[in-house]
């Protein structure tokens, strides 16, 4: 029997008044025709409720404590409740609010912890809400990554977006353009190349994994005469990466690293900078890429966009990233192996 057979895997509220909660409703009402294992929502049923009335749609909402979540799956969309109410106007985000996305977090994080929950498939948040409230992390990432830490674990998280033609990595991620060669290092670079070749044997079934790492500048310094940060930072990286049995090569010049011949020579691009990785990814997978939060000791992923405040309320929003998020989450929960 799979892992997610199991144990459900934990959706987290998101902010309410962006997509999540519509996309969430239409993943259970489109869950027999996706494929989509038992899941949970953290969150007000209540306002989840209002939300699936405002659309019109036949969803039965259930508070359920978690043993309950695998048998009532089948015919009601299955809430672990938050402590409080969630008032919401979609659209309008709203700083009171914010307790409740992190409660959220930190429940869904607490029950795959305790090995209740299979994994963990994050709704979006905003982050600039959270921060007028004193949220001290850049995103979901670091602050799963932190809640970890205070096990003991102190991960590096590394965020792949991953789809069936193409998985990006970005070496360094937000941050300002103009600080990437500053921030961009060999020991960056090999930490995120070591958890990467891991992450693909242990959760994604690779026994060989292939990384092609990307130059910085353009045709990856041209030999120093486009700068030097290849030939002094990234080329040493790969250097070490191959060391250690590590199937690594680069640096590569990005403009000719995404086309359809390149990319099935690797299983996935390390690419210095944001869009330098989200650009191709996007543009090639946009309805279907996830993210995935490698290095932490338990699975995460998120859809691959934000709260789409704009939308919001509208029913134009897709949930396809969310569903192949879902199941990017129970195939790797299912293939999980520990070194």
């Amino acid at each position: 029997m799979t892992a997610s057979a199991l144990r459900p895997l934990l959706l987290t509220q998101g902010d309410p008044a962006g997509i999540g909660p519509e996309l969430t409703l239409r993943a259970w009402l489109e869950r027999k025709a996706a494929g989509l294992p038992p899941f949970a929502v953290l969150c007000d049923p209540l306002h989840l409720a209002s939300v699936a009335r405002s659309f019109g749609w036949d969803v039965p909402i259930q508070a359920v404590e978690p043993e309950e979540v695998i048998g009532v799956f089948p015919k009601a969309l299955p809430v672990l409740p938050l402590a409080g109410r969630v008032f919401a106007v979609p659209g309008k985000p709203d700083t009171a609010n914010a307790p409740s996305v992190v409660e959220s977090i930190e429940k869904a994080f607490a029950l795959v912890r305790s090995e209740v929950g299979a994994a963990i498939v994050t709704n979006p948040i905003a982050k600039h809400v959270l921060y007028e409230t004193g949220f001290a992390h850049p995103g979901h990432t670091e602050f799963l990554a932190t809640l970890a830490s205070r096990d003991g674990d102190a991960p590096h998280p590394v965020m792949m977006l991953w789809s069936e033609t193409l998985a990006v990595v970005p070496v360094t991620v937000h941050i300002a353009l103009a600080a990437v060669p500053g921030t961009l290092t060999t020991d960056l670079i090999v930490r995120t190349g070591r958890i990467v070749a891991r992450d693909l044997r242990r959760r994604f079934g690779l026994t060989h994994p292939r990384l092609a790492v990307a130059g910085l500048n353009p045709h990856a310094g041209e030999n120093g005469t486009m700068g030097h940060e290849d030939e002094a930072i990234v080329a040493p990286a790969v250097r070490i990466l191959q060391s250690e049995g590590i199937d690594a090569t680069g640096p590569i010049p990005a403009d000719t690293m995404f086309h359809a011949r390149a990319r099935s020579r690797y299983d996935a691009a390390l690419a210095m900078y944001h869009d330098q990785a989200l650009i191709p990814i996007k543009t090639i997978a946009f309805d279907e890429a996830v993210n995935v939060t490698l290095g932490l000791p338990f699975i995460r992923t998120s859809p691959d966009h934000g709260t789409a405040f704009d939308i919001a309320g509208k029913g134009m929003a897709r949930p396809d990233s969310l569903k192949a998020a879902i199941r990017l989450a129970s195939r790797l929960a299912d293939k999980e192996r520990r070194p």
